[in-house]
């Protein structure tokens, strides 16, 4: 029982690991950059801090760890945007 919990475990964060990754690339390729601070409750890309999983999952408005895609060299002209995520 325990061994199925753990391979399933293990399959789960590797599907986690490779939609990220993908979705970094694909960022990549558009010369977009992850801006935190910015997005609307519910609006962010992906991961918002503890207690969120992913796209759409941030909480409140302007939202201190949550971030979404911009397009690069624009994050930091935004009112309250920042490349790193704030406390």
């Amino acid at each position: 029982m325990s061994n199925k919990v753990l391979v399933t475990g293990a399959i789960a964060a590797a599907i986690s690991l490779a939609a990220l990754t993908s979705v970094d690339a694909e960022a990549k390729g558009k010369k977009l950059e992850k801006c935190y601070g910015v997005a609307k409750a519910g609006q962010n890309d992906c991961k918002a801090g503890p207690g969120t999983s992913c796209a759409g999952s941030s909480t409140k408005d302007a939202q201190k760890d949550a971030w979404m895609f911009v397009p690069k060299g624009t994050c930091e002209k935004i009112v309250g945007g920042s490349l790193k995520p704030k406390k």
